[in-house]
């Protein structure tokens, strides 16, 4: 079930979010002081691209830096990357096949918001 989620996903919504983290990423590494978040913008374009199977855990250690990291995270590019959740996540939940599409679509709003201090995890 969760490849078929995928598959239905990686068509509707999944390709251009993936692809909104990734030229985030490019973008966020062209400096040399943004890498870690373009780092982070690229584990989320993964995560984007395929999330059926894997959920979101606290990163153990992760502390102050990451609350630091996050506020700046906001401020350069999660804010239109959670604003495209959201946006497609509405589009989604407008058909009765794309409604738990658009659920697994805003439960990535938060990380899309904060994605330093987390680690993307498969699901058993």
């Amino acid at each position: 079930m969760r490849t078929l989620l995928n598959i239905i996903w990686l068509v509707l919504a999944g390709f251009w979010l993936a692809v909104g983290y990734a030229f985030a990423g490019v973008l966020l590494c062209i400096l040399i002081f943004t890498i870690p978040w373009g780092i982070a913008s690229f584990r989320m374009a993964s995560y984007a691209l395929w999330p059926f199977g894997r959920t979101v855990v606290p990163k153990p250690g992760a502390g102050a830096w990451s609350f630091l990291g996050n506020v700046v995270w906001v401020i350069l590019a999660g804010w239109w990357l959670a604003l495209g959740h959201i946006v497609s996540g509405v589009l989604l939940c407008l058909t009765i096949i794309g409604i738990p599409l658009g659920i697994a679509d805003f439960k990535m709003v938060p990380i899309s918001l904060a994605p330093l201090g987390k680690d993307i995890v498969r699901v058993p």
